[in-house]
């Protein structure tokens, strides 16, 4: 028995065996864990402030595991881990375009599952824990303002909307401001794990800042792409 607080866990899995031998193996792993077996249910209980973090079947009855990830995200900012048994690029891009932030593939391995949860956990939790002093301060460029203590962002004077992701990613470039972050030093930031040089995840949470920033995609000139080395948050380009 440990006196360590319980992670609150939301597990979305319509397989009963399957939903029932992660509910096992975590709830020995310090985590606290609700399970529900379809998508449209699970939506209609969802209370952010009770959960830590969130397991997602992509298929599931009553709303499937993509439609779900998008509506959990218009009132949950925590992390989102989706199982599938697919191994397709283009339900991956989905699921991160919709704002999950990874992937883990049937059949289940639990202690890959259960480090993959840490991780995430690690990183969601890291500016509150462990950031040093300098990344409590709000950072300014010309119409953006990023302030990490209400983890907000503004834009010409209009709040914009991110994931905890999203958030974190943005910080980083903008702590980093004027200096190329290869996808590994980014990797590193966002997971805790090296990047293998397959991974999406980078990429595709690029595009979804650029679409908010309201950069363009094509010629970015906020966040820039340098091909070959990685990324470059351009200071004095948020006039």
């Amino acid at each position: 028995m440990t006196d360590k607080a319980l992670t609150r866990l939301l597990l979305i899995e319509d397989d009963v065996r399957l939903a029932q031998l992660i509910q096992d193996y975590l709830s020995q792993e310090n985590f606290q864990v609700h399970v529900e077996h379809r998508g449209d249910t699970a939506l209609e209980h969802f209370q952010s402030t009770q959960v830590d973090i969130v397991i997602l079947d992509l298929m599931l009855p009553g709303m499937d595991g993509l439609k779900l990830c998008s509506a959990l995200r218009e009132r949950y900012h925590g992390p989102i881990l989706i199982l599938t048994a697919k191994n397709s690029d283009i339900d991956h891009v989905m699921g991160l375009e919709l704002g999950a932030d990874d992937f883990v593939h049937k059949p289940i391995e639990p202690p890959v599952l259960l480090a993959r949860l840490r991780a995430l956990l690690r990183r969601s939790q890291a500016i509150a824990a462990d950031a040093p002093q300098e990344e409590t301060e709000e950072l300014v460029f010309g119409q953006l303002s990023i302030n990490p203590k209400a983890r907000q962002v503004r834009l010409k004077g209009e709040i914009v909307e991110f994931t905890t992701q999203e958030f974190d990613l943005l910080y980083c470039l903008a702590r980093h401001a004027g200096k190329v972050l290869s996808r590994d030093d980014i990797f590193n930031s966002m997971r805790g794990i090296d990047y293998d040089g397959l991974d999406r995840t980078v990429d595709v949470r690029i595009s979804r800042l650029r679409k908010k920033l309201k950069d363009n995609p094509h010629q970015p000139h906020r966040i820039k792409t340098v091909w070959g080395k990685g990324y470059l948050f351009v200071a004095d380009a948020w006039a």
